[in-house]
């Protein structure tokens, strides 16, 4: 990589918010809108936006919403809530009903040119398959979230959707699993270096900005956007990586990587023929995914948490032999 190639491609001197937005932000046109219920007063929030008056959501057809409006009214609560770089951010929980079997929550960062209007029937969908909660947001610029699309912001975004869930909804730690798709898995990454949720998903992650736009980058720059391939190793949850074999966006090189650094990574997903906007459509996706929910994060959170809770207590890594057994309880 040339500093030809490189001034081609960003401003100079080299600015990582920059570099992110040029790389990775695209938000869609907003698919659909929040508007205060009835009746409802704002209430005072803290810099979390805990507190929150009631809203209704209105699906544009763009949203291509596959579900009845009883369903959405059921399902689907959303709210705005305040980060703590001063965007507000839309917040979906999508309820799995009387489907629901599981006592974790799964907090979803979903991909790059989709907002929370685009992805509700697919949240719906998944909360049922997998039988959980599933609690999404949009970053700051999609949707209706205000503020700009920008690398700090995203890590503000997910600290505020994670205090919801611990705030809002009442839920411990250990009772949410992180779920990050493609760029989702850059808050994801950040959010898991600095909290210990009860496991961690990663859907076709990126090692870093300048890895997917100049594959040949062998290090980190100073002004890279998105390192997560500096924060693996610094994660000591359960981690299920995911991607696809025939990935067109995101090389699943990145993927093996990631997959590599994890202290804590159980057996991968590796899904042949599958691109970047199609694993969920292969059947091996989900009898994975509830594989790596209902059996393995059961067993490994029994017996590695509280070496877990120490490490990120300390920031320090985990012991050679906490790895091992891990490791071990895998096979």
């Amino acid at each position: 990589m040339s500093c030809a190639d490189l001034c081609c491609l960003f401003c100079w001197p080299p600015l990582p918010s920059r570099i992110a937005a040029k790389l990775a932000f695209l938000p869609p046109e907003p698919t659909y809108s929040l508007v205060a219920s009835a009746g409802a007063t704002a209430s005072a929030a803290d810099r979390h936006g805990v507190a929150s008056p009631a809203f209704q959501l209105h699906l544009s057809d763009r949203a291509e919403f596959q579900f009845s409006n009883e369903d959405k009214s059921r399902f689907l609560d959303a709210f705005l809530a305040t980060t703590a770089n001063g965007s507000t951010i839309a917040c979906m929980m999508v309820s799995a009903g009387a489907h629901a079997r599981s006592k974790y929550t799964l907090l979803f960062s979903h991909g790059n040119a989709v907002d929370l209007g685009q992805i509700s029937s697919f949240l719906i969908g998944l909360a049922r398959r997998i039988n959980m909660n599933v609690f999404s947001y949009d970053y700051s610029g999609y949707g209706a979230s205000t503020g700009r699309p920008l690398e700090k912001n995203l890590y503000a975004d997910i600290d505020c959707a994670w205090q919801q869930l611990i705030g809002r909804y009442n839920l411990s730690p250990r009772e949410i699993v992180l779920y990050g798709q493609s760029i989702g898995t850059v808050p994801t990454m950040d959010l898991a270096t600095r909290v210990n949720p009860a496991g961690i998903v990663l859907h076709s992650p990126l090692l870093s900005g300048l890895r997917v736009a100049f594959p040949d980058t062998s290090r980190t720059w100073f002004f890279d956007a998105f390192p997560n391939i500096e924060k693996a190793p610094r994660i000591h949850s359960p981690c299920l990586v995911i991607h696809g074999t025939e990935d067109e966006v995101i090389n699943i090189a990145h993927g093996l990587a990631i997959y590599e650094r994890l202290p804590r990574s159980v057996d991968p997903l590796w899904v042949e023929g599958a691109g970047h906007n199609d694993i969920e459509l292969f059947p091996q996706y989900l009898l994975r995914l509830r594989s790596f929910l209902y059996d393995e994060l059961e067993a490994m959170n029994a017996s590695i948490g509280a070496d877990a809770d120490r490490a990120v207590a300390g920031g320090g890594s985990t012991s050679t032999t906490a790895r091992d057994k891990v490791r071990g309880d895998q096979s």
